[in-house]
């Protein structure tokens, strides 16, 4: 039997550590530190004739008329039904600000096209405001975009693609115009910590390993400083010696570098559109028999040339024709049997020398978690 290289199904496996610790910041954020998301609409301008197939009243008259306006803007007054827009496509802008940013913050920027346009390689966003869903102005983008790829695509109907080409970045596109947030800490309200994987046996080890951490520092009688209000919120007070914002940086760095034992979810997660299969190495399969063969059907129509001869006055007449021709084939089934308690990995393995294809794969997954012999979160994207 052929055997393939592990992991050729693009079946990436994640063997953790279950008793690795990490750092609280790289599993939790501080509340106040939260991040607001933008939204805009602008244009790209500058493309090599893959923008929006618009004119006059035509395509995506939303681009024409964004032109004229901002043309009217610079005292030119073009009528709609010249105006061509090829070299020019509108776009959707989506953003993330960063934490605690402030006036003068630069951030990237998604550039998303909304119209007909084939590429956005090569274009410039124009100046184009950012804001809240409530409409309230907060940033301003522009810059080239960056899209990591290319869609050719030429007269005689030849298509060369690399990547998506009609979504890109503006990196550090957009400047802040307004002041995330307050500048200082109340230090009368309680320090709050978010988790990024909700979970309550993470959240009570994070408020027993910053108890521990902070003992020395409240009296014997005070309550515990920390304590978990969920799975998703740790809740630590200032202590009493903290009384300037300095001291209150360093002590939240400090709880920052705190090193905690997460207890994570067994999941295993599969994107089907691209055939990926991720799972962590906490994830455990009971005894299952997998027995797995393919049906192959390919459909093969190729030109032939026919040339009658001439009968009797009429000259024989050259005609393109077409063959099809179907084939079959069918695998025989292939059987293995994975004992119980087996990892992952134990089952990477077994797949793997089975020679299977990404989707055969996928679908083993998924009768795998039907039969009940997955004991982990089946997530499909």
């Amino acid at each position: 039997m052929k055997k393939f290289s592990p992991f050729w199904i693009y079946c990436v496996i994640l063997l953790t550590a279950l008793k690795a610790e990490v750092r609280l910041k790289d599993i939790a954020s501080i509340e106040s530190a939260r991040q607001e998301s933008l939204i805009g609409y602008g244009l790209v301008v500058g493309l090599n004739g893959t923008g929006d197939r618009s004119s006059g009243n035509r395509g995506a008259v939303f681009t024409v008329q964004t032109i004229s306006n901002m043309l009217e803007r610079f005292g030119i007054t073009v009528p709609r039904e010249q105006l061509r827009t090829r070299n020019v496509a509108a776009v959707m802008l989506t953003a993330k600000t960063p934490p605690y940013g402030r006036v003068g913050s630069q951030f990237d920027v998604t550039v998303s096209s909304i119209g007909d346009a084939t590429s956005l390689e090569g274009g410039v966003l124009l100046m184009s405001p950012l804001r809240l869903s409530d409409g309230t102005y907060y940033a301003i983008a522009q810059g080239a975009v960056s899209i990591g790829g290319y869609n050719i695509e030429t007269e005689a109907g030849e298509r060369q693609r690399k990547n998506h080409a009609l979504v890109g970045i503006v990196p550090n596109g957009a400047m802040l115009e307004t002041n995330l947030g307050e500048d200082d800490f109340d230090l009368s309200k309680p320090l709050r910590f978010l988790l990024t994987e909700p979970d309550f046996t993470t959240a009570n080890r994070i408020a027993d390993k910053i108890n521990q951490t902070l003992d020395s520092l409240f009296s014997d009688n005070s309550e515990k400083p920390a304590r978990a209000l969920n799975a998703s919120v740790v809740e630590v007070a200032f202590p009493e010696k903290i009384v300037s914002i300095d001291q209150a940086i360093n002590f939240i760095a400090s709880m920052e570098t705190l090193r905690v034992e997460p207890d994570v979810e067994a999941r295993v997660v599969i994107n089907e559109r691209t055939g990926t299969i991720v799972a962590g190495g906490n994830v455990k399969i009971g005894e299952v028999m997998i027995s797995q063969g393919s049906l192959t059907i390919h459909v093969k129509r190729r030109p032939v040339i026919s040339q009658p001869q001439a009968a009797f006055s009429n000259t024989g007449q050259t005609v393109l024709d077409y063959v099809t021709e179907t084939i079959i084939q069918e695998d025989n089934a292939q059987v293995a049997v994975i004992p119980t308690t087996t990892t992952v990995s134990d089952l990477a393995q077994a797949l793997n020398e089975l020679a299977l294809r990404p989707r055969d794969i996928i679908a083993i997954f998924q009768a795998i978690k039907a039969s009940g012999s997955l004991n982990a979160r089946l997530i499909i994207m």
